[in-house]
Order: structure tokens, then C-alpha cells, then sequence
């Protein structure tokens, strides 16, 4: 009973913040929409900001194994494996991802968590790009590339749940690829 008590505690949150914003939410409207006394919220989390803690916590793992993604010799096919990999982990909580993305201004706990997020993600692309280019990549433009569809993959999910239209990532992917091995191609001046 307890378990479920804390579970609807928290599942409640993320619905109320990611409506109304940490700010605009009471405790008391988290208890009536978890169907607990107001004092068990103050029971299992001290502070409201505990509770944004929790949620923080939450947040699905965004590691992928590279080998289960990386095509040997195509890079953009790789990278749309990764980032539909790491598309499935969002869809497991978008709810809770737009909760973080909006309180990421305000909390600080909330934008490390998001800043960790983004570096594991930049790492991750740099990682499969290595493996899948071998040595057509320009090493020196792999930090930049990475760094780039990072802040893509990013942008997409902070509004995935504004949208339910196709985004272009894919000529984003096909563009950055095709960069990565054209600079290599080419005579150093």
C-alpha cells in the first residue's frame, strides 16, 4: 500500500508540474489527484523540491550500446539507429521529459540533469560515428558533429510532445554523415 501510495504521489506530480509548472502546483492539489492525505506527500517527500528530485530520477536511461546501432561504413544509418534507440526511450516518458525541459530554467537540479543527458548523448553520437566511419572520418570534425546533432536530438525532445509531425532529422543525419566523409576526401590546403 505504501509503494502505491508513493507511486500515485509521484505520478501525480509529473502530471500536475508538467501542466501547471513546479511553481503553480501545490502540494495539496498533488494529494487530491493522488487520492492521499496532504501529509503523506510531506511523509515521503520533505520538501516540494524533493519531489522534482524523485521525478529528476526518474528520467529514462539515454545510454545505448553502440554496437547494437553502428552499420560499418554508413555513418547516417548508424545515427538514425541511435537516435530512433534513444527516440523509444523518450516515448517511454515524454510526459515527464517536457516536466524537465520546462522546469530546466528554473531548477538547478533539473538542469544538470538535462546537461548530463545532452554530454552522454553528444559522447554517444561521437562513439558511433567513430565506429561506423572508421578512418573516411575527419577525426577533428567528429566533436563538432557530435556536438551538433546532440543539440538537434535535444531540441526534438524537448518538443516531442508539442507534435506529431515527421521532423527532417533524417536530412540532418545524411547532411552531417556526408560532411564528415567529404572533409576527408578533400586536399589539405
Amino acid at each position: 500500500m505504501e509503494d502505491s501510495a508513493k507511486e500515485r504521489i509521484l505520478a501525480a506530480a509529473e502530471e500536475l508540474f508538467a501542466d501547471s509548472g513546479f511553481d503553480a502546483t501545490p502540494t495539496s492539489r498533488i494529494a487530491e489527484r493522488a487520492g492521499v492525505p496532504k501529509g503523506l506527500v510531506h511523509y515521503y517527500f520533505n520538501r516540494k523540491k524533493d519531489l522534482l528530485a524523485a521525478l529528476v530520477a526518474r528520467l529514462p536511461d539515454s545510454t545505448v550500446d553502440h554496437r547494437r546501432v553502428v552499420v560499418a561504413g554508413d555513418i547516417a544509418e548508424s545515427l538514425r539507429r541511435l537516435v530512433a534507440a534513444l527516440d523509444a526511450r523518450l516515448n517511454a516518458s515524454p510526459l515527464l521529459s517536457h516536466l524537465l525541459w520546462r522546469e530546466a530554467d528554473t531548477h538547478s537540479a533539473v538542469r544538470d540533469a538535462m546537461q548530463a543527458r545532452y554530454d552522454n548523448v553528444a559522447a554517444q553520437i561521437k562513439q558511433v560515428i567513430l565506429a561506423a566511419g572508421g578512418a573516411a572520418v575527419a577525426i577533428k570534425d567528429v566533436e563538432a558533429a557530435a556536438a551538433l546533432l546532440a543539440l538537434a536530438v535535444s531540441y526534438r525532445h524537448s518538443v516531442a510532445r508539442h507534435s506529431d509531425e515527421e521532423d527532417p532529422i533524417d536530412e540532418e543525419l545524411n547532411f552531417v554523415a556526408s560532411a564528415l566523409i567529404q572533409r576527408q576526401a578533400r586536399p589539405a590546403r
